[in-house]
């Protein structure tokens, strides 16, 4: 399983604790909207290349995975 604190991290000091990528002061919600509006992965690491494909990835997986292990009330559910 893939450690959040490696790839998105929360610190006051950087866009008020908006969650970002590691090493960069990109919102980890850029990349889902650059998603939802169409875009491609591709498009998005062109528009920050701070971003890493390996980072944009592990945070997709990161969404992937808290969704299949929330039941329908959002309570997470062991593995």
């Amino acid at each position: 399983m893939i450690e959040r604190a490696r790839v998105i991290h929360s610190d006051p000091q950087i866009l008020s604790g908006t969650p970002v990528f590691v090493g960069t002061r990109v919102p980890a919600q850029s990349l889902f909207d650059y998603l939802e509006g169409g875009d491609t992965l591709d498009e998005f690491l062109r528009q920050f290349p701070s971003v890493t494909r390996a980072q944009a990835i592990a945070a997709l997986d990161l969404a992937r995975d808290a969704l299949l292990t929330a039941d329908v009330t959002g309570a997470r559910t062991p593995r």
